[in-house]
């Protein structure tokens, strides 16, 4: 045996995201759970925590997620971490699909690329709409004025 040397998951936050979506994708079938996403603020709020369980209590975290989850889209409850979380406007990443997470991104792997991918994806799917019941705003889980700052900032523009 040759002891392998990690550091603790609370100082390992970048890894959370891709963690959380192999475990979504590990418990969501064995569930019958179809989830598209991972709810952003929920991925902010795994972003924050402490982890004393480090990477076996967030596997346990999601799949109690995933068996009280009632919508494609998984939130994660501080409740089920333990804690009491008064609302915080700081995001530490936004909403990525599990479909997203396992694929490579084209233009690298920082979370801006990521996030960039996703949003492009989204707008796409709903023909460039951004508010509305069925705009992107909604699917994203952003305000509309957010996502427009947001697309700016990636330079995310209608062709």
């Amino acid at each position: 045996m040759f002891p392998i040397a990690l550091p603790p998951l609370r100082a390992r936050a970048l890894d959370i995201p891709l963690l959380t979506h192999f475990f979504v994708q590990k418990h969501a079938a064995r569930l019958g759970r179809r989830i598209e996403a991972v709810e952003a603020e929920s991925l902010n709020r795994l972003m924050r925590y402490s982890w004393p369980g480090n990477i076996r209590e967030l596997e346990n975290v999601v799949e109690r997620a995933l068996i009280v989850c009632s919508t494609p889209i998984l939130r994660i409850d501080p409740d089920l971490l333990g804690i009491d979380e008064p609302n915080s406007s700081t995001s530490v990443v936004e909403q990525v699909t599990t479909q997203g997470a396992s694929r490579p991104t084209s233009g690298g792997s920082d979370l801006d690329s990521i996030q960039r991918e996703h949003i492009l994806a989204v707008l796409q799917e709903v023909q460039w709409v951004i508010e509305g019941g069925d705009g992107a705003a909604v699917r994203l889980g952003l305000k509309p004025g957010t996502l427009r700052h947001r697309m700016k900032r990636l330079g995310i523009r209608r062709s």
